[in-house]
């Protein structure tokens, strides 16, 4: 077992591979993802292996997490993804989390951010994590809500068009 390999009732977590190509993909160029996070310009398997190693697979040698698969425990499933996400731009890392549109509404967002946040207090001693999500994503904004984090104000990100709104934990308000 990897050290961010993350385990729930009915998910597993765990650090993105090469072999995971086709399912980051699929994710990126699903009609949500592009309107919600953006448009990661992922057009072909070679693509996504390239964005597995150059963002979350950097982000685990460079800061020790990153955003890892989600799976179903039962049959290995891959539903999306979820971790923690370090910008130059932000104090602290922020929660992020996609899922296939077909996975949506079965609390699986909610379930993998807790773990998460579980995870970055516990193990990796991360005591700020922050959120980030566009202004018209709701389902984004009832996740970092049922996660603790609250609103705390608009702000500019670099490579991010639009305003993003800035979420913080509840306590830290």
């Amino acid at each position: 077992m990897h050290a961010l390999d993350i385990e729930t009732p009915r998910l597993r977590l765990r650090p993105l591979q090469e072999q995971d190509a086709p399912f980051i993909l699929e994710l990126l160029n699903e009609p949500a993802f592009i309107a919600n996070i953006g448009d990661k310009d992922v057009r072909d398997l070679d693509g996504a292996r390239q964005y597995i190693a150059k963002g979350p697979q950097a982000s685990y040698q460079q800061h020790g997490h990153g955003l890892l698969l989600v799976e179903l425990s039962d049959d290995a499933t891959p539903v999306g993804i979820c971790g923690l996400v370090k910008r130059d731009c932000l104090p602290h890392p922020d929660i992020g989390y996609a899922f296939l549109e077909r996975h949506w509404g079965r609390g699986y967002a909610c379930e993998a951010g807790a773990a998460c946040l579980d995870h970055a207090r516990d193990v990796l001693n991360i005591g700020v994590v922050v959120g980030i999500t566009a202004p018209h994503n709701q389902g984004s904004i009832r996740v970092l809500e049922k996660l603790g984090l609250r609103y705390d104000r608009l702000l500019e990100l670099p490579g991010i068009e639009g305003p993003s709104l800035y979420f913080v934990p509840a306590e830290e308000k």
